[in-house]
């Protein structure tokens, strides 16, 4: 595909209707653009704001400790400040930040046009902006979490806790992680299907590979806490004692739960950062990344590596010793892979010519410096002996900070001075310096004295602290070092309000060699490159002039609306074109629901709470039954240039829409595995070998079989229609009904099992995690029950039909899933105990 498929220039008639194709709304209705080059940038700058209030937090925080006895915030009023300082910096702005980079540059960097689900990527920032502001505004009214960003229970049980200022953490801030499942579904469908011809999984440039590791570890990783904050909300609201010793509960089950997600976060927001290192050093060292194979390797082993490694926090828990060596071990294995990135940068920078010494380099060595330091004190922590004596001790919150703002505050504006010239107006350099140099020492005279304190005993989370003990010191030091980096922070600011102004087509100020320097309009590229290697623009200096002429492909709209090339997974060869969604009002009005209905269920207002509900489902069925499963438009085929014709509609795994289910589905599958884990681990503590305890019965088993019967007949049900619509006839008028029936009456004979057996979910936790199983089964349920009957409605209104059948073919895929999550909870709920 390296040959140009149309080497003359394009007809002008052609670039107007593809200008109106991708033409922005105007007014105050640009807020209903989804394009990744106007979301990207909003999702940026917002996250940039969220760090800035967050940063002032924490200097609160520093003035606060700077001498002992101070009383500049009340006990109360310090834990919501420490506690909105850590949730903010690790919901609002580390994870978000990142999804915006790859939002924003992305589709340019792969050669696209485009994000393949456009509306989700919107949906994903408007729900962010709106939760955000909501948790920032609660610490004006004295609502905010108290209880530290890691709520352990039984400090935020509801006896500890009464208020709702826990519920606005487990409610309030809990729902924007739906923000980021989505960015990463979003992200992860992107850069397997949507990639410039002959753009091959080895030829993705190390930020996309990046961003797919970071898009699974959330996906996998974020369900922990999800269903974290369930149970404790359900604890809280309905006394179900999943963290009540009393009642067979166990504390410890939060700590299993939020570290699996806690310890593989640090490295969610660090693995993106070292991919935008691992594209700033080549183009700053004019030179080829060193170890490109092995630098994506480390990303993949560091992701594996991470989810070995939630024990860490939780050594001084009384671990059996065997387990505390195997998580020991891991945290010395997994600097292996960092390691390996560090000395292919260092590597690189060797093997260039000149390095250029910009803002970005500066910013990556100050990354460099910090996040080495980070990582040696890492490795401390995870010698078991070392951690005893450091655990809940200043040298943590140390150890903590060099990492995050190392290893990701440091490359984030690295990327932000590199980048800005591709999607706007440069950033000065002489301000970049200015607030590099603040920051890096503002960074180390706050965080380095920590470790001298937490040496000193100085336990972590305290308001103030006795005069006399060694530490007023230290922590006068850091006071004055945050001082200096809300300086540069200042400055960074002004930096971007008076010089940053977004554009297209900013130019290749850096000679770099990736394509997301080619000229870029609304619609991306003039033309999708065809690509043969890492650094196309490096490769083919005239590269930029020949997508800009519209030698290569898609230089057109084949069906006058927005459309994005589909290429396979590995190979990038094109597939399909697909038609992309425009301007609207419902991903907004979907979060404008979504939104209203946790933060009002937080105040226990239930009315309000369902009319959101309705609200945001009523958007969201709305926005796809607008969408782009319309059918073959025109001729259904186009010509995207050299002859190859591609259809604009498909169906099944082709289609980017079944990637997106199967994210969801694994989405799902994570939280039900978090729900497995935790009725294994319920069982494991409560050791007597009773499960559940005596005078509980077990449901019976035939009710069980009975159950697991219709919902074999509701898979099969589904099948024997997909099968009547691959013959070309119309989806049978029996066909949903039937399924329908059999899925429900199935779910209600395994209800009925457990309430049949006399079990209360207040009794004992046995009872409450089976309930819980079953309810969020429940859940599942009812969002297919949704799905079919909008499918129906379709089958009706004439669009579905044997070609038109993407909406049934992903309502099937998701059906099954339910089949087989419902007969994984009958084999457990039904046969567990009876092993035992």
């Amino acid at each position: 595909m390296s040959e140009l498929p149309n080497p003359l220039p394009r007809p002008p008639e052609e670039l107007g209707r593809l200008e109106h194709a991708w033409a922005f709304p105007r007014g105050i209705s640009v807020i209903t653009e989804i394009n990744n080059n106007l979301i990207g940038p909003l999702f940026l700058s917002t996250a940039l704001m969220f760090l800035f209030f967050a940063g002032l937090l924490g200097v609160l925080i520093r003035l606060q400790l700077a001498v002992p006895g101070l009383n500049i915030l009340s006990a109360d009023t310090y834990n919501q400040v420490f506690t909105t300082h850590g949730v903010a910096m690790m919901f609002l702005f580390a994870v978000p930040v990142v999804e915006a980079v790859g939002i924003t540059l992305l589709p340019a960097m792969l050669g696209a046009r485009e994000m393949p689900t456009p509306r989700l990527g919107a949906y994903a920032y408007w729900i962010y902006l709106i939760g955000g502001t909501a948790f920032f505004a609660s610490l004006f009214v004295g609502a905010a979490p108290d209880g530290g960003w890691f709520m352990y229970p039984p400090l935020t049980g509801k006896a500890a806790s009464p208020g709702v200022n826990t519920d606005m953490y487990l409610l309030g801030i809990g729902f924007i992680e739906i923000s980021a499942i989505a960015g990463a579904i979003e992200l992860m469908t992107g850069i397997l299907r949507c990639r410039a011809p002959g753009m091959t999984l080895g030829r993705m440039p190390i930020f996309a590979w990046a961003m797919l590791v970071f898009a699974g570890m959330v996906i996998f990783a974020f369900p922990a806490v999800i269903i974290a904050s369930t149970l404790l909300e359900l604890e809280r609201a309905f006394d179900w004692p999943f963290f009540i010793p009393e009642r067979g509960g166990d504390p410890l089950l939060w700590q299993h739960l939020f570290w699996f997600f806690g310890h593989p976060e640090v490295y969610i927001i660090f693995l993106p950062a070292a991919g935008m290192v691992s594209m700033i050093v080549p183009a700053m060292a004019h030179a080829r990344l060193i170890g490109h194979s092995l630098v994506v390797l480390a990303l993949v082993g560091t992701a594996f590596l991470s989810f070995g490694l939630w024990v860490h926090h939780m050594y001084t828990t009384g671990i059996p010793g065997l387990s505390l060596a195997f998580f020991a071990s891991a945290g010395f294995a997994v600097s292996v892979p960092s390691g390996i990135q560090v000395f292919a940068w260092i590597a690189t920078f060797a093997s260039g010519k000149k390095v250029r010494i910009a803002t970005p380099t500066l910013f990556v060595l100050g990354f460099l410096f910090i996040f080495s330091l980070g990582g040696l004190t890492g490795v401390m922590v995870s010698v078991t002996p070392f951690d005893w004596q450091a655990h809940d001790t200043y040298f943590v919150v140390a150890h903590l900070h060099y990492v995050l703002i190392g290893g990701m505050v440091f490359p984030v504006l690295a990327g932000l001075y590199y980048w800005a010239p591709a999607i706007g107006t440069p950033l000065s350099e002489r301000l970049g310096k200015w607030v590099f140099w603040l920051l890096f020492l503002g960074v180390n005279l706050t965080f380095f004295p920590m470790h001298i304190s937490g040496f000193l005993g100085m336990p972590r989370r305290i308001y103030t602290y006795p005069a006399g003990y060694g530490l007023e010191i230290w922590n006068a030091l850091s006071t004055i070092g945050a001082l200096i980096a809300l300086v540069g922070g200042v400055l960074l600011f002004i930096d971007i309000v008076r010089n940053f102004r977004p554009r297209q087509g900013g130019g290749n100020r850096w000679d770099a060699g990736t394509l997301e320097w080619l000229p870029n309009q609304n619609y991306g590229p003039r033309s999708l490159p065809a690509v043969d290697s890492r650094y196309p623009l490096w490769r083919k200096p005239g590269l930029a002039a020949e997508v800009e002429a519209g030698g290569h492909y898609l230089p057109f709209t084949i069906t006058g609306r927005r459309e994005g090339l589909v290429v396979s997974p590995a190979e990038g060869i094109p597939q399909y074109v697909a038609v992309l969604p425009g301007p609207g009002w419902a991903h907004i009005i979907a979060a404008i629901g979504t939104a209203g209905f946790f933060l009002v269920l937080t105040v226990e207002l239930l009315v309000p709470a369902a009319a959101f509900a309705v609200l945001a489902l009523s958007a969201f069925l709305y926005w796809l039954w607008t969408g782009t499963d319309l059918g073959p438009i025109g001729e259904g085929r186009g010509d995207i240039g050299g002859g190859i014709v591609l259809p604009t509609y498909v169906t099944g795994p082709a289609s980017t829409s079944w990637w997106v289910m199967v994210g969801l589905m694994l989405v799902m599958g994570s939280c039900y595995a978090c729900l497995i884990g935790s009725y294994l681990f319920l069982w494991l503590v409560n050791g007597d070998g009773m499960w559940p305890p005596a005078g509980m019965d077990v449901p019976l088993p035939e009710r069980g079989g009975f159950a697991l019967l219709l919902y074999a007949l509701a898979a099969g049900t589904m099948l024997l229609a997909s099968r009547a619509l691959r013959r070309g006839d119309a989806l049978p008028a029996w066909a949903m009904p039937l399924a329908l029936l059999l899925l429900l009456a199935g779910y209600g004979t395994d209800l009925s099992a457990l309430l049949g057996s006399g079990q209360k979910p207040g009794q004992h936790s046995h009872a409450a995690i089976s309930y819980t199983l079953l309810a969020w089964q429940g859940v599942i349920v009812g969002v297919a029950v949704i799905m079919a009957l909008y499918t129906q409605a379709r089958s009706w209104a004439g669009m579905i039909d044997g070609t038109r059948r993407l909406t049934f073919d992903n309502t099937m895929l998701f059906w099954l899933y339910v089949v087989g999550q419902g007969a994984v909870g009958i084999v457990l709920l039904h046969g567990f105990p009876r092993l035992l």
